[in-house]
């Protein structure tokens, strides 16, 4: 085949994979600037801009207080999951030994549990304690609950770094901790972009657990905000589309800001 024209398919299909997924954001945009009592397509953009939705996103769902929230797990989280799984790895990536291997393999196997599986026992662990509608409550379950894919993505990283920068780290008088905190964690950026990224999407995302166990109104995340504008008796599309409009807009500052360092590091972290 001809390099050109393979080239050519190549970004023909790259252009429709991002038409696809451009599509669902096209819709909310039509839906966000268009009054409520608009029936028409919502493939149409309207003749006019309505920006009241957004302005019943802020005050009835009370987003910034959500968004607010919603920040300070997503936050509070990724930073205990990507502090605490790096550590975690370091010794299993460079200590071989039958402990760490089953260790590994619990860990991978600690991935394939769903979500929902576990609802109701962690929904009466965290009861008794006194976690309900907590900021520590659920930062303590999804931080244990997306520690096992990142020891797993640190760990895999961490392998591909030679062992001769911890011995001379070593030689040169630096400790265990020392060789951690100074030699490897810089290296680490890519994979820790990676973590980053994929895990603040998913928290700030997150609807089920957010849904158990942030009952509060005072509490309640991002997702559960905008829930609030489907009900059995009222449904108000175009304000949950404003509101979906601004809750995206954290998670796309994010993306850009370390996009050159995630494909490296999902690469890196995922294969030896």
């Amino acid at each position: 085949m001809d390099k050109r024209f393979a080239d050519f398919l190549k970004n023909m299909t790259g252009l429709v994979i991002a038409l696809i997924h451009f599509v669902p954001f096209y819709i909310l945009i039509t839906m966000a600037l268009k009054k409520s009592n608009d029936f028409s397509s919502r493939w149409k953009l309207p003749d006019y801009i309505f920006l009241d939705n957004f302005r019943v996103a802020m005050s009835s769902g009370k987003l910034l207080q959500a968004m607010s929230n919603s920040m300070i797990v997503t936050v509070s989280s990724v930073m205990l999951i990507a502090l605490l799984g790096a550590m975690a790895a370091y010794p299993l990536a460079r200590v071989k030994s039958r402990f760490n291997l089953t260790m590994m393999s619990l860990i991978l196997s600690v991935m394939m549990v769903p979500k929902l599986t576990v609802l109701v026992p962690l929904y009466s662990l965290v009861a008794g304690l006194g976690g309900v509608s907590t900021y520590w409550g659920i930062v303590l379950l999804i931080t244990t609950y997306k520690l096992s894919a990142c020891i797993f993505l640190y760990s895999n990283f961490i392998s591909t770094i030679p062992r001769a920068l911890d011995e001379a780290a070593t030689i040169d008088g630096c400790s265990r901790f020392s060789v951690f905190y100074r030699i490897l964690l810089p290296s680490m950026m890519p994979v820790t972009a990676t973590v980053i990224i994929m895990n603040s999407v998913s928290i700030w995302n997150d609807f089920s657990f957010s849904l158990y166990f942030m009952q509060s109104p005072l509490k309640r995340t991002v997702t559960l905000a905008i829930s609030s504008f489907f009900s059995q008796n009222n449904t108000n599309l175009n304000a949950a589309a404003a509101a979906a409009l601004l809750a995206i807009i954290p998670a796309t500052v994010l993306y850009l800001s370390l996009q050159k360092h995630f494909v490296k590091g999902m690469v890196d972290g995922s294969v030896k």
